[in-house]
């Protein structure tokens, strides 16, 4: 007779093996490093800075120090599982084959969440960005225009919407460089300690939901193991490449962008105004003034590390609903794929109507710290999958197994934990909607998936 597990892992195995919706492989290590830095670079351009208003440099620092530590943990702790199960859903399938159904929507839920709110912030920074540039063209106009653009692209073809990312990610990272090579020159150590505990070390921790903006959805790259060729060497190579550029472009931001005139100065346009969603050309316009080539250059850029990410996630995000609905978690319509494109289209399609409807809101802040909710309990659950499945199941094929294992899943759970906590504590309200959208779609999944049963 079989046990409770067994029974388990037979109908995990019947939902990927029955399924004939499958997505095409064409992904090798160069376009997964691409994804990978793309899918975060518009963290350094934007949103991180928001961070500076709530602990000051030091209280953003001490933030985003713990934040490190958990994403390189975190990073090559998911890296075993998804060279382990290259599956599409990423921490939904991890987390269904470790821990059960229940805790597989869970997981996967939070996922969505993350990648489909973390557009719509990216989206309003590209319009920050462009109407600098050209002051006629409305923000939200851009926002709703660049939805369309790039899920296009992504409906088009994953071959092609990796190359495009490949290319401007690059393009970004050399933007980056230009900015510090610009902005270190002028680096002052008094500016880093000029206010730079504002409110207290509890800024430390309100700043947080900033600190993740640095580095999240750098898990994005799970999402594409399933179109990954050899994902077993590629997705580590790619996962691991990506994550130490990020760490290294984090630090110079951080350093060249306050150490330039202090916190304030890429925080606020001017005295009384509200908070800035372009940072870089604050700094640049206090370094070199508005009309100098470098200031409009580095905008110029700054607008292809915005797109790299918007593009990024909204790619992993539709790879994330297609799972959901393939295996029957959310409607089945959203796992079909594209009969000429081979990609997921409805699924892309669903994702761009509901981060429209969030870019109506106008508030980035508050959608940055909703993603980061979902962000936070995908890294919870999945550290715990990784725990649980080495138990579970010790003859599962790992071609890549974590560094100092338990240590590393346990410090990104640790941490996540603590963030997460603190999070809800500094944003009550935002936390409320967060649990708001898990129970009432894990109600519904209840409910829809016990028919289907």
């Amino acid at each position: 007779m079989l046990s409770e597990e067994g029974i388990h892992l037979i109908k995990y195995q019947e939902l990927e093996s029955g399924d004939k919706n499958e997505l095409k492989k064409t992904l090798g290590p160069y376009m997964l490093w691409g994804l990978g830095v793309g899918y975060v670079i518009s963290g350094m351009y934007f949103g991180w800075n928001l961070g500076l208003e709530k602990g000051g440099t030091l209280g953003l620092a001490v933030a985003t120090f713990f934040i490190i530590i958990m994403y390189l943990a975190f990073t090559f702790s998911y890296t075993e599982l998804a060279c382990s199960i290259p599956k599409a859903g990423g921490a939904f399938d991890y987390a269904f084959r470790a821990l059960g159904k229940n805790w597989g929507f869970l997981g996967g839920m939070a996922q969505n969440i993350e990648f489909i709110f973390a557009p719509p912030a990216i989206a309003f920074a590209i319009g920050a960005y462009l109407n600098i540039l050209l002051p006629s063209i409305p923000i939200l106009g851009i926002a709703i225009f660049a939805y369309f653009v790039f899920t296009a692209l992504n409906i088009y073809g994953v071959q092609a919407a990796a190359s495009f990312e490949l290319i401007i990610t690059v393009i970004a990272v050399i933007g980056l460089l230009i900015f510090a090579g610009a902005t270190l020159p002028e680096f002052k150590w008094e500016n880093l300690s000029y206010n730079a505990l504002p409110n207290g070390w509890t800024g430390a921790f309100a700043a947080l939901p900033f600190a993740i903006w640095f580095f999240l959805a750098i898990e994005g790259v799970a999402n594409v193991a399933e179109e990954t060729i050899n994902p077993q060497r590629n997705v580590l190579i790619g996962f691991g490449s990506a994550i130490l550029t990020l760490v290294i472009l984090c630090i110079i931001t951080f350093a060249s962008s306050v150490g330039l005139g202090g916190w304030e100065v890429i925080v606020f346009p001017e005295a009384g105004a509200d908070p800035s969603d372009s940072p870089l050309p604050l700094a640049m316009a206090h370094s070199v003034g508005q009309s100098h080539f470098l200031y409009k250059l580095v905008t110029f850029i700054g607008l292809f590390g915005l797109i790299a990410s918007f593009h990024g996630i909204i790619l992993a995000a539709g790879r994330a609903t297609f799972e959901f609905g393939r295996v029957g978690f959310a409607p089945r319509n959203l796992g079909l794929v594209h009969r000429k494109f081979k990609t997921p289209a409805n699924a892309l399609l669903v994702n761009m109507g509901i981060g429209i409807v969030a870019l109506l809101t106008g508030k980035t802040s508050e959608i940055i710290t909703i993603a980061c909710f979902g962000a936070l309990s995908l890294y919870i659950i999945s550290m715990i999958s990784l725990l649980v499945l080495r138990k579970k199941e010790p003859d599962l094929v790992r071609p890549f197994k974590v560094p100092f294992y338990p240590l590393s899943p346990i410090v990104a759970l640790v941490i996540a934990a603590i963030a997460f906590v603190a999070i809800v504590v500094y944003n009550p309200i935002l936390a409320l909607i967060y649990l708001g959208l898990m129970s009432l779609t894990y109600i519904w999944f209840r409910i829809a998936y016990q028919e289907k049963s």
